[in-house]
């Protein structure tokens, strides 16, 4: 059994739902300190998050992700018990195994093999949250922000999502787009739908402000991002009965904007809308994250370089998909790519990842560490 594989193991087999680690981050800092990392636990509120740090000066890469796990969902529907960590084919199952305790798996081993073998010029760090999958509010924007305090900035960040799509290596995620919800409410005037000119429903009211949005042309996205999306997830309205006018509306909707807008500007459009519609409402925003895009650099090169140094494949750069950590790190200005495991069963019953691919991940990690902070490959 590779090293890779044994860490992966121990990690899966520990069920650390979000937000709770259970035991995952001590076991990657029994691991680091042995190697000289300086290690700290940054505990904020249910959230554990480990800062590691080694190294005396020069640029910093940080490899950033995550040991909370989403639910498992019915046992019964499962191969093999969620938490077993069990092999077969070639593959290690359980919840978790590519998203994505398989990747830190593999960083820590490409850590351990590196400095057994070369000397670095510059600095390793480790930002690993328990908070990725839930709220996100507690972990790795908070890190950041203790980090700023301190003045301490990341040069290149490695997350490690698993960002590949049929084989390792085949995908890398550039950035992501911006995650802007909002929770609308239209008041109206409950009443008899016998009666109407005695109420005002604020449904009526509401739907072409509704259609308005879903039918407008937000931009044209770039040669990096699709266009921005508007979707409607959630409506609730009424009380029940079929023959009453509801007093008001709840409305949830979620926009996924490229670089070419930014939060205040959605709001701004939404905001106006809504007001020249003189409707009568509340919205609550919640700001998921900016768009973040890491075009060019150092990085970049380093990655695409060893996935073909190792692999033989030219990657693709994207930015599709959902949010990560990275949208909190790449506003300080640093280089932030995701590289990890193929996503094809994340978030899903069984999920897995190849056994083969994992040590693969650990070789290509090795190599885009020696191509940034050694004098040699």
């Amino acid at each position: 059994m590779s090293a890779t594989l044994e860490l992966a193991k121990q990690l899966l087999q520990l069920p650390s739902v979000t937000p709770a680690d259970e035991g995952c981050q001590q076991i990657i800092a029994n691991r680091l300190s042995a190697l000289g990392f300086q290690v700290e636990t940054l505990q904020y509120e249910d959230v554990t998050n480990l800062w590691a740090v080694i190294g005396d000066g020069g640029p910093l890469f940080v490899f950033a992700g995550h040991t909370d796990v989403v639910p498992t969902g019915p046992l019964d529907q499962w191969k093999f018990p969620p938490y077993s960590a069990t092999v077969e084919d070639g593959f290690l199952y359980g919840r978790g195994a590519a998203d994505m305790k398989g990747a830190l798996a593999a960083m820590v081993t490409s850590v351990e093999r590196l400095l057994a073998d070369f000397k670095i010029e510059g600095r390793i760090g480790f930002l690993i949250t328990s908070d990725e999958e839930g709220i996100a509010v507690n972990g790795t924007k908070k890190v950041i922000q203790e980090l700023a305090s301190r003045g301490i900035n990341i040069d290149y960040c490695l997350v490690g999502e698993p960002s590949s799509s049929a084989t390792l290596g085949d995908t890398i995620k550039i950035g992501r787009r911006g995650s802007l919800s909002a929770k609308l409410i239209v008041k109206g005037i409950q009443g008899h739908v016998a009666y109407p000119q005695l109420a005002l429903n604020p449904v009526h009211k509401a739907l072409p402000v509704l259609t308005a949005l879903t039918q407008r042309s937000w931009d044209h996205g770039n040669a990096s991002f699709p266009a921005t999306s508007f979707q409607i997830s959630n409506m609730q309205a009424g009380t029940g009965a079929n023959n009453v006018i509801p007093e008001t509306i709840e409305i949830d909707f979620n926009l996924r904007f490229s670089t070419e807008l930014d939060a205040d500007r959605i709001k701004s459009k939404i905001t106006g809308l809504l007001d020249a519609a003189e409707l009568n409402y509340q919205i609550h925003w919640n700001l998921s994250g900016e768009p973040f895009l890491t075009n060019s650099g150092k990085l970049i090169r380093a990655v695409t370089q060893s996935i073909k140094y190792l692999s033989g494949l030219d990657t693709d750069q994207s930015t599709a998909g959902g949010t990560s950590d990275g949208r909190f790190i790449a506003p300080t200005g640093a280089e932030v790519v995701e590289l990890g495991p193929c996503n094809a069963t994340i978030h899903q019953i069984n999920e897995k990842v190849s056994v083969q691919e994992l040590d693969q991940l650990s070789e290509i990690y090795q190599n885009i560490m020696q191509r940034l902070l050694t004098a040699k490959n």
